[in-house]
């Protein structure tokens, strides 16, 4: 038990030895000059100063947070450009039958299948597509009559 404790101390002051002596060193005027500005904004004037620091460096504040809020979720970064599409049928208009046409036509579902999913509208059509593919089948399912969007 006594082994231990020293193991844990010995762990402890290694720990101390290697942090950087800047963390412990005075701040710099400029860093100084920044916070006091900071403190003396208020929450409409951070959220701007906010969004103009992320538009200036081309960062978003909000993945971390996000991340951070829900780790289980963890997504591709915010940052990257979405590759992954889903089509989303909204409506299926006046002209059903043609519509359910479509839906057969993008996707290796049934006469039944096809059916039931124009009739639960909104339900995704097709999910993890490219791009290009997402706007095929969305102009095909308006073509038909339908209502579709992108996600």
């Amino acid at each position: 038990m006594a082994d231990e404790v020293k193991a844990e101390e010995v762990k402890e002051e290694a720990i101390e030895e290697k942090k950087p002596k800047a963390a412990k060193a005075k701040k710099s005027a400029a860093i100084e000059e920044i916070m006091t500005a900071i403190k003396g904004m208020n929450v409409l004037e951070l959220a701007e100063l906010v969004k103009a620091l992320e538009t200036e460096f081309g960062v978003s504040a909000a993945a971390p947070v996000a991340m951070m809020a829900a780790p289980a979720a963890a997504a591709a970064p915010a940052a990257e450009e979405q590759t992954e599409f889903t089509v989303i049928l909204k409506e299926f208009g006046a002209n059903k039958i043609n519509v359910i046409k479509a839906v057969r036509e993008l996707t290796s579902l049934g006469l039944k299948e096809s059916k039931d999913l124009v009739e639960a509208a909104p339900k995704p059509v097709k999910e993890n597509v490219s791009k290009d593919e997402a706007a095929a089948a969305k102009a095909k399912l308006e073509a038909a009559g339908a209502t579709a969007e992108i996600k």
